[in-house]
């Protein structure tokens, strides 16, 4: 029954960021539309990154401290539901953070064409990962984890 719930492609979700986080840089370098804000008010993007990577390590800390999986390709491995912390908030803060940081890189630009990678993002985490990774939480889990996704949104 676990192999019909395997996650639809196998690629780490902060490699889906980082390839977008390139093609937006390569966007600016070579095909830049409208700069958009304008430095210095670019660097406010430095703070987004920054309370994303804040928000990964605390997710990442809970999970290690739950001592379950931290790996994204890997849910069927997960020991326990991590509901507390971050994640009374957000069902999946570490994709949280990775749009934060994924947001402020696109700020930080400064181009108004990268503003097109955060929602792609979104798109394809929600299509990719998150998906196919509630499905399978929900047969390890059962009430219990559908009963933490009525009291906590998907992203927030």
């Amino acid at each position: 029954m676990m192999r019909t719930l395997s996650l639809t492609l196998k690629i780490p979700p902060p490699v889906y960021m980082l390839i977008l986080a390139t093609l937006m840089w390569l966007a600016t370098h070579y095909a830049p539309f409208y700069v958009w804000p304008h430095p210095p008010w670019n660097r406010v993007g430095l703070m987004l990154i920054g309370l994303g990577l804040s928000i990964d390590l605390w997710s990442l800390f809970l999970f290690f401290r739950a001592k379950t999986t931290i790996n994204p390709m890997k849910p069927a491995n997960s020991g326990m539901l991590v509901s507390h912390g971050m994640y009374r908030i957000s069902r999946n803060p570490m994709y949280l953070g990775l749009l934060l940081l994924l947001s402020g890189w696109a700020i930080y630009l400064g181009d108004t064409v990268t503003f097109i990678g955060p929602p792609l993002l979104v798109y394809i985490l929600n299509r990719q990962q998150i998906l196919p990774e509630e499905r399978i939480l929900e047969h390890i889990f059962g009430e219990q984890y559908r009963q933490y996704c009525r009291r906590v949104r998907r992203w927030l």
